[in-house]
């Protein structure tokens, strides 16, 4: 498809959308008004610079006739006609197939790995990370599931990320997450080390986009569903009443599980949650084999040897290595101010689609 086929394509469905939204009837079905909303925001860009890009043209055809007549019109046909490569340019690279998943939310995946204690420690770092850059952004999160560990670190977290409202843009919270999987490496003196010995352990992050209802649908038929008792610290019906849920999707063998909530009808409704954004993944990695390369591309195993960044505490240093970035900031990337190494990551993404590829290789 030719880029005014594309522009065409792209605009026509943009006001379709417009009449959708227009429509009293649409706003019944929240989940449907919100994946209208999110892809009528995400083309809003587009239908904004073309309209731009018309206008600017048309000022130029009526400033050359202008000139035609009275040669004083000349400097404005000049200053008008330097704008339009730049206006084109513009129009172009919004034009460029983007990740379809931008706008949605998002549930993060944290497991500690290879380093017993020191890793459940790292996790909980890297959850408490996640959790201060969303701050910054104004984003609303909330864990689903979590199981602690001994000295206060996780062993394994599920993170949800939501916007608030429709994001701008179309740049929800997987635009800026989506690299955050993998395993992430850290170097420091464990709390654990007496000797001041710098040790080497990882965690592993999994970033899925949050799908809902309309986006998959599972049959009923096709899961096992079992219960049993809640394990770890915890109060009132913990360890004494069969409150938490095993969901098995037989036909992918996807098993999640969740135990946080004091009841068996909430954890179940979270694991539906977690399920539903795994089978998404699954589902798309079907559909198109590019982008298998997301789930590939991020946790296999939680392998000190695997690992897409390195955080070096002697040195106060993070490294991406997958770009080469390195900053001597740790110290602020750890308490949420990650858009140093986002922008660097998404400005590589950017490149790579500019250059005609798929997208940044997330390993």
């Amino acid at each position: 498809m030719s880029g005014t086929q594309r522009l065409e394509t792209l605009l026509a469905e943009y006001a379709d959308l417009e009449g959708q939204l227009a429509d009293p009837a649409l706003h019944a079905d929240q989940a449907n008004a919100r994946r209208v909303g999110r892809r009528f925001a995400a083309l809003a860009p587009i239908h904004k610079a073309a309209a731009e890009l018309a206008n600017l043209r048309a000022d130029l055809t009526a400033a050359r006739e202008l000139a035609d007549e009275d040669p004083a019109f000349g400097a404005e046909v000049e200053a008008l006609a330097a704008q339009v490569p730049g206006r084109e340019g513009r129009l172009a690279e919004l034009l460029i197939p983007r990740d379809p998943d931008d706008a949605k939310d998002v549930i993060i995946e944290v497991k500690a790995g290879e380093g017993g204690e020191e890793s459940a420690l790292f996790a909980g770092d890297l959850l408490r990370m996640y959790t201060r850059y969303a701050e910054r952004r104004g984003w609303l999160t909330e864990i689903i599931d979590s199981q602690s560990s001994d000295l206060g670190g996780v062993k394994d977290v599920q993170l949800a990320v939501k916007t608030k409202g429709v994001p701008e843009g179309g740049n929800g919270v997987w635009s800026r997450l989506k690299w955050e999987g993998g395993v992430h490496r850290v170097q420091r003196v464990p709390a654990t080390e007496s000797q001041g010995r710098i040790h080497t352990s990882a965690a592993g992050v999994l970033v899925l986009p949050e799908a809902e209802e309309v986006d998959i649908t599972v049959d009923p038929n096709e899961l096992r569903i079992d219960v049993f008792r809640s394990s770890g610290p915890g109060g009132q019906s913990v360890n004494t009443t069969d409150s938490a849920v095993r969901i098995t999707h037989l036909p992918t063998g996807v098993v999640v599980s969740c135990q946080n909530e004091k009841s068996q009808l909430q954890n179940r409704e979270q694991a539906m949650r977690i399920l539903r954004a795994r089978l998404l993944a699954v589902a798309q990695e079907q559909a198109d084999a590019a982008a298998s390369d997301v789930r590939r591309a991020q946790v296999r195993t939680v392998d000190r040897s695997e690992r897409i960044r390195t955080y070096n505490y002697p040195q106060n240093r993070i490294t991406d290595h997958r770009i080469g970035y390195t900053a001597y900031n740790l110290d602020l990337a750890l308490d949420g101010d990650l858009d140093s190494v986002l922008d660097a990551l998404a400005e590589a993404d950017r490149a790579a689609r500019l250059a005609g590829e798929d997208t940044l290789s997330r390993r």
